[in-house]
This record gives C-alpha cells, sequence and structure tokens, in this order.
C-alpha cells in the first residue's frame, strides 16, 4: 500500500470542496471496498478525507411519505430498521443477500453504490484493464468471462456492478442526493446514477470531481409483495451470477430489476408491461440487446429462470 495523508471532514460541503481541492483524495467511511483496492495498488489515492463524523447516519420519514437515507447508514442498520422491513421489504432483502455479517456492520449506504466491479482482470493488475488504465484494453474480452456482462457492455469493457442494494434501489426509483464542491446540491435518479462504459468505463457514475453523497431517498411505498432472488455459485459471501429484484402487485402488474448482468442494475420500463404474461416475454425484452460471451449467454437463460421463480412464488 502505498503512504497517504489522511483527515475527518467537518461538514458535507467541507468535505466536497477538500477532495475538489487535493488532487488524488478520495472519501472514506467503511473502507470495505476501498482498503482493500488500496492494498492492492488498484487505488492509489494520495489523501482520504473520513466522512464518518457528518451525521449522515440516520433514517428518516420524508413529507410525500418515503424515507430518506443518510449516505453513512451501515448496511445492516438499513436491512433491519422497521419501516424498511414493513414498506420496501425489497430492499431489506436485497441488503441481506450481500456480503456478510461483518461486512454489512460496516459498509454504508453510499459506499454500496460507489463499489467497483468484481471482475477478475480489474483485480489482476498485471493484466490491461481499461477501468484500471484506460487505452490499456480489456483483458476479459477474450478471457474467461463466465462473472461478466451481457448487456449494457461494450468493446471497452464487460464488467458488472456487483451491489444487490442498488438493484432493489433501481426498482423502487431512489434518487441519490448529492454535495457539490461549491456547497450546491442536487438529486441524481438512480437510473442516471451509474454510467454504462462506452468508450470510457473508467467513468463510472454521474458524480462531479469532489461530489459527496449524502442521502438516498425512496418514495412513498410501492406496495405488493417483494421478492429478491440471488443466484450465486456458493450459498454465502458470493457475487450474483444474475439476481432479480421484484415489485408485484396481485394483478401480476409491477416492477422488476436485474443485478450480475450489466454495468449497473438493469432495468427496463417497458419490459415490464409483459410481467401478467410471464417470465420469458419480460426477459426477452429486458435482454433485448444482449451482447453475451461464449462463457456467459447462459445468463440469458439464467434471467428468464430466475424470473420465472420469481413470478411462481408471487402467484404462491
Amino acid at each position: 500500500m502505498k503512504s497517504f495523508t489522511y483527515e475527518r471532514a467537518t461538514s458535507a460541503a467541507d468535505a466536497a470542496a477538500k477532495a475538489a481541492g487535493t488532487p488524488g483524495a478520495r472519501f472514506i467511511a467503511g473502507g470495505t471496498n476501498l482498503l482493500d483496492l488500496m492494498k492492492l495498488e488498484i487505488e492509489t489515492p494520495t489523501h482520504l478525507i473520513d466522512v464518518n463524523r457528518l451525521g449522515l447516519d440516520r433514517i428518516e420519514s420524508t413529507d410525500d411519505g418515503g424515507l430518506r437515507i443518510g449516505a453513512l447508514v451501515r448496511n445492516t442498520d438499513l436491512a433491519s430498521d422497521e419501516r424498511v422491513r414493513r414498506d420496501y421489504a425489497i430492499l431489506s432483502r436485497a441488503l441481506m443477500a450481500g456480503a456478510s455479517g461483518q461486512l454489512r456492520n460496516k459498509a454504508t449506504t453510499a459506499g454500496n453504490l460507489m463499489q467497483r466491479t468484481r471482475c477478475p482482470y480489474f483485480y489482476d493488475t498485471s493484466q490491461p484493464c481499461n477501468k484500471r488504465r484506460p487505452g490499456s484494453g480489456c483483458s476479459a474480452l477474450d478471457g474467461f468471462s463466465r462473472q461478466l456482462g451481457v448487456i449494457g457492455v461494450s468493446d471497452a469493457c464487460i464488467a458488472t456492478h456487483p451491489s444487490d442494494m442498488a438493484v432493489a434501489m433501481r426498482a423502487l426509483d431512489a434518487k441519490v442526493e448529492t454535495v457539490k464542491p461549491d456547497g450546491a446540491t442536487r438529486a441524481i435518479p438512480i437510473a442516471d446514477f451509474h454510467r454504462l462504459p462506452g468508450e470510457a468505463p473508467q467513468v463510472e457514475t454521474a458524480l462531479e470531481a469532489g461530489e459527496l453523497i449524502t442521502a438516498v431517498t425512496l418514495p412513498s411505498p410501492p406496495g405488493g409483495r417483494h421478492f429478491y432472488r440471488k443466484v450465486r455459485d456458493r450459498a454465502s459471501y458470493a457475487f450474483a451470477l444474475v439476481s432479480v429484484g421484484a415489485v408485484i402487485h396481485p394483478d401480476g402488474t409491477g416492477r422488476v430489476a436485474v443485478g450480475g448482468i450489466a454495468p449497473r442494475p438493469w432495468r427496463v420500463e417497458a419490459a415490464e408491461t409483459e410481467m401478467p404474461s410471464g417470465a420469458k416475454p419480460v426477459a426477452e425484452r429486458l435482454l433485448a440487446d444482449a451482447r453475451p460471451t461464449e462463457h456467459n449467454a447462459f445468463k440469458l437463460t439464467l434471467v428468464e429462470r430466475t424470473l420465472a421463480a420469481v413470478l411462481e412464488e408471487a402467484r404462491s
């Protein structure tokens, strides 16, 4: 690990301003992903800004009947919150499907959204990777790509986003609240937060330089029954091959978002009109522009079968 300097921020605006004014600065809270990347010298920040003492660790009701989740709310606390379990069960279930109890106790809401891909070629610094070194190439394109993306990918990158929580947030139409270095604030729809790789896979989110996440807001509860089904190689502490988060109403209508297949949580609202007709037509519209490799083409079938299992459970 390379040497770095460290300070504790006193306010969100102060943290954003210092990050923008310090080349190589990064925010740190739980550190469950960043510290691992620093040890491997994939991330080499010159300065860490600790945001743990900014008071962004509360879950509050909003005037429109939704919830405002502070950026520093730990995954364990969010999953166990009574309001989340009652009204946003898809989120609670997605969080409990991720990582381990120890990691959930440290990991934060904002950090979960900001975690980086688990593509093995991203983690292997001996291999070319456009996320690590733009323009060096994508080793996964001609490598072993079983875990990697089948849709939303490009010739520059086929990595997937690893978050379970983000899949639920996408199904719930969450918004990401931020503060910029000049003190201005904004709310970014979760649909626009994670960027597709295109020709610049190193640019992973819509955040500007120094911009700090302060909260995630959920609209009023969507009703219906909530499901999160994760298919993986082992029963715990494994990232999804495919995950399906769904909110399904008694008439068969609803929402569905898919994880493990794209650089961001994958949702196609137009496909949801097919939900009363069954999994196959939904999956066909969800995956209409899929670009699988020979190693991960099975994910197309796996999406359909996982969604079919969720729809069957909803009917029962």
